[in-house]
């Protein structure tokens, strides 16, 4: 199919939700080309500390106001347009992308329930943010359980479903705020609640139905599991649960409503939602098995296709066709990464040198090992291999010498070890990985991508696109329009990546070996039993905050 012949040039648009803004992009269709793109910030951010209206938020709670995802609908929507310059009336499909796992619970018609009066200072009622952390004992508890039952799912989740994801954020509204929960008529993740207001349609993705939903081989986990959590529980799928499409499937037409929002034409395509990691496979022509994505910005997200399905430990999840169809597409990740680099110069990083400029200026001097540091990159957690989002930071070697870009470059290099250990549990597992494509804002900092390659012992190509995600979802507005047959062809003709744009250097990369080595004794120390002080301090911590245990003593024995 050529989608440039005929009655002219065809454009679709992409918008990828962030965590903290939202990002439109306009594409043509028949080339991939870039025209126009607009940013909106969400106007809530990240609701960490306390809710709009005041009330106090614990520890590890991170929200969203779904009010600012429909405003990147009326304002970047209508801006990338504009700035693209084209008519709208030649614009024939939207697709979207979101962060995930970041899930609301609704009514039937899919509002909010934090938009219904009596519920909006009830923090459970909120959008929760794939970074809300505080469901990890309820992740504890259906990772216990599973395993108890030798549930046949949990293998596809490396032995682990993450604090993350849909059933422990549910769990938590249920045994937390149980109103709330019975009040919730859907449980829906953020891109399919945004395809809902664009379209008018409830439907379910298979990316986030598998990865994010414990959806395997057709089904979700059985009814008897779930009242063996809680016998209130048992109606969880039903609330979760709703038409189910393939990546690039048309989810249904814009509405007469999200036209007005967004001043695209009414009844264009709308391409089924996806997660941003996984859409930007298809940017960075990276569908074929082998080439592993590393999507880097606050955290990182690393997906990769396969023709044969095995079971990683600490993966996050393998499912069907979840990055592109005919493929077992793969999912890891690391919960912080640019979050890490930016606490270190906003937080820690004395005036002179707090800048990313200046301490990479400075790092990129330095020899391998020169620091004499090793730093462990769990200052949000560890999400693979781990699956622990108790765990923190720590960084072994320092002195009365040590500087600022010691620390810095030590803290760039944690996260290429991190990302070391994720392939080699792939390629251990018989998942290859040939080499790396690097996406997200992370890429543009060539010392940080040198280590990658120097750690991993592998090329680095650089996506071609700066919206990476945008630009994924647009080729899937292609799809669901009819412009392309698959998400491989239009792969072909709209993405872009440049190739081996860093290569390893051997003698950096043996260096590297030494040091990856004790990385890897420490994180086996205290990430696998070895020393359980970061859980001991965390639970001392929220006990201190009122949000654990009374008391230190009686946080201490939660842990012990």
């Amino acid at each position: 199919m050529n989608p440039v012949d005929g009655a002219g040039e065809r454009y679709v648009v992409g918008v990828d939700f962030g965590t903290l803004s939202g990002r439109a992009l306009v594409v043509r269709v028949g080339d991939g080309a870039e025209l126009g793109t607009a940013v909106h910030e969400y106007g809530d951010g990240v609701i960490s500390t306390a809710l709009p209206g005041g009330r106090p938020l614990p520890p590890d709670w991170a929200l969203q106001n779904p009010q600012d995802y429909r405003d990147v609908l009326r304002y970047a929507v209508p801006a990338a347009v504009s700035a693209a310059g084209v008519d709208p009336a030649a614009i024939v499909g939207i697709g979207i992308d979101f962060t995930a796992c970041t899930v609301l619970p609704t009514f039937a018609d899919g509002t909010p329930l934090c938009e219904a009066p009596e519920l909006c200072d009830r923090p459970h009622s909120w959008v929760k943010l794939w970074k809300h952390h505080a469901a990890q004992p309820h992740a504890d508890r259906i990772n216990a359980l599973a395993h108890e039952r030798a549930e046949p799912w949990i293998g596809r989740y490396g032995g682990k479903i993450s604090a993350e994801w849909q059933f422990a954020k549910g769990l938590q509204i249920l045994e937390e705020d149980p109103e709330v929960y019975h009040r919730a008529e859907r449980f829906i993740e953020a891109a399919d609640w945004i395809v809902w207001q664009l379209s008018g349609t409830e439907t379910r993705n298979v990316c986030t139905a598998g990865y994010k939903g414990i959806r395997q081989d057709g089904r979700y986990p059985a009814q008897s599991f779930l009242t063996a959590l809680n016998p209130d529980f048992g109606d969880f799928v039903a609330k979760l649960d709703g038409p189910l499409l393939p990546l690039g499937a048309r989810a249904g037409t814009l509405t007469a409503r999200a036209a007005a929002w967004t001043g695209l034409p009414e009844g264009i395509a709308v391409a089924a939602g996806n997660v941003d990691a996984h859409v930007t496979a298809a940017s960075a022509q990276a569908v074929e098995p082998g080439r592993l994505v590393a999507i880097m910005g606050t955290s990182t997200c690393h997906v990769v296709n396969s023709p044969h399905l095995a079971e990683v430990a600490g993966m996050c999840g393998v499912v069907d066709g979840g990055i592109s169809a005919g493929a077992w597409g793969y999912e890891a990740g690391q919960s912080g990464v640019g979050d890490i680099f930016g606490w270190f110069v906003e937080h820690a990083a004395p005036a002179g040198v707090a800048s990313h400029e200046h301490l990479t200026e400075l790092a990129a001097s330095q020899p391998v090992g020169a620091h004499g540091l090793v730093a462990l990159d769990w200052w949000n957690g560890n999400r693979s291999l781990l699956v622990n989002h108790d765990l923190s930071g720590m960084i072994v070697g320092m002195t009365l010498a040590t500087r600022p870009q010691d620390v810095y470059r030590a803290l760039l290099e944690s996260t290429a070890y991190g990302t070391r250990m994720i392939i080699e549990a792939f390629v251990e597992a018989g998942v290859a990985v040939n080499d790396l494509v690097i996406a997200g804002g992370l890429a543009s900092n060539e010392l940080l991508m040198q280590i990658y390659a120097d750690v991993t012992n592998r090329p680095l190509n650089i996506i071609g696109s700066a919206q990476g995600p945008a630009l994924g979802s647009a080729i899937h507005a292609a799809v669901a329009a009819g412009e392309y047959p698959s998400i491989h062809e239009a792969s072909q003709a709209m993405g872009r990546v440049h190739e081996a744009v860093y290569r390893p250097d051997p003698e950096r990369a043996r260096a590297y070996d030494a040091l990856y080595a004790e990385y890897r004794r420490l994180h086996d120390h205290f990430g696998r039993g070895g020393n359980d002080v970061m859980l001991r301090l965390r639970a001392i911590r929220n006990a201190a905050v009122g949000a654990g245990a009374a008391t230190p003593e009686t946080a201490l024995e939660v842990v012990a």
